[in-house]
């Protein structure tokens, strides 16, 4: 980002998001993006293991349980750990508009604790996209989809190509990525934030 600021609303001019026509269907399972990622993925033992699904129009819906490694205060979820379920769920949306972003600007807003053991439903939507900027938000509720708002975000995603990770990453984890003989896991493996 340069040092600029990126405003989370939308400029004039931005256009209504559109669903990209080979997204899954509402329902479906949308998977980690990589084994290793903190978020989604299934390889790190205290990530949050969040699953999402897609929505209605470019929105998704998610769920993760927190555990006792995700604490901050004594029993309650720490607020980097719900910041980081709000941008891993704003990140899946990129599965519905097929397109590699990144997360430019996250903010969150803690609205009640969250303690441990608690299961958060998250939803996201894109409102709008201008350009490579791709504006969105996210709400984390306790006791079910409807239950009280105990998280909420708004973001704006920047549009990147995969050199943006192949050039910024771990040469290591790069080169086992791209060696990985099943091309639809090397390229869910860079199709969200860095």
């Amino acid at each position: 980002m340069s040092g600029r600021t990126t405003a989370l609303t939308p400029p004039d001019g931005a256009e209504p998001p559109v669903r990209h026509p080979d997204a899954p269907a509402p329902g479906e399972a949308i998977g980690a993006h990589y084994e290793h990622c903190f978020g989604c993925g299934g390889g790190v033992p205290h990530g949050l293991h969040l699953e999402a699904r897609a929505g209605e129009g470019v929105s998704v819906t998610a769920e993760f349980r927190v555990k006792e490694a995700h604490q901050g205060a004594p029993g309650l979820a720490h607020g980097g750990v719900l910041a980081t379920a709000l941008d891993e769920t704003l990140g899946s949306l990129g599965w519905l508009l097929r397109v590699i972003a990144v997360t430019g600007r996250l903010e969150t807003d803690y609205v009640q604790p969250v303690p441990v053991g608690t299961v958060l439903h998250l939803d996201a939507a894109v409102h709008a996209v201008h350009g490579r900027k791709i504006y969105a938000t996210a709400t984390g509720r306790i006791g079910g989809p409807e239950g009280p708002v105990a998280v909420r975000a708004s973001a704006v995603f920047i549009e990147v190509k995969i050199d943006h990770f192949i050039e910024n990453g771990r040469p290591a984890e790069i080169q086992a990525a791209l060696a990985d003989p099943d091309q639809v896991k090397v390229a869910r493996a860079f199709e969200v934030n860095p």
